[in-house]
């Protein structure tokens, strides 16, 4: 049913998206050959599908029940007040959510990525968004 089929899993690290992960790796869809298709495709995705893509995956610095245990352990606990309003910001700006891989950098880091990233055109918030989902991925396949 899924030969030849990319699936990028957003929240595969637990609950429902760790069970259709594991399916579809059952099914034979993993490891590095489908990250690089995977990025191959992004280009080839409707404008909603990548705005959707990315408002899929968690906001950075959200509240800890809204995060999976994954990504409570990768951003850690350091508050970092400026997050929630630069995040509003962001997607009052671009459209869709702040998307950044955050590989194990603390908060305050990655609010000074974000600011920089306002700065940038839509289209390369985008990308590097859409991008930054893939590197997720492959880090977690990695893990």
């Amino acid at each position: 049913m899924l030969k030849g089929k990319v699936a990028l899993v957003t929240g595969s690290t637990s609950g429902i998206g760790l069970g259709i992960a594991r399916r579809l790796a059952a099914e034979g869809l993993e490891g590095e050959a489908t990250i690089a298709r995977a990025r191959r495709l992004l280009g080839e995705l409707s404008e909603e599908e990548k705005v959707a893509t990315l408002n899929a995956h968690p906001r950075i610095g959200d509240k800890a029940a809204r995060m999976s245990a994954h990504s409570r352990r990768e951003q850690g606990d350091q508050e970092a007040p400026d997050l929630e309003r630069l995040n509003a910001e962001y997607e009052r700006r671009f459209g869709f959510r702040f998307v950044v891989f955050v590989n194990r950098r603390p908060r305050s880091q990655i609010a000074e990525v974000l600011r920089g990233r306002l700065r940038r055109s839509r289209q390369e918030e985008m990308q590097e968004g859409l991008k930054a989902i893939v590197d997720i991925a492959q880090d977690r396949l990695r893990s």
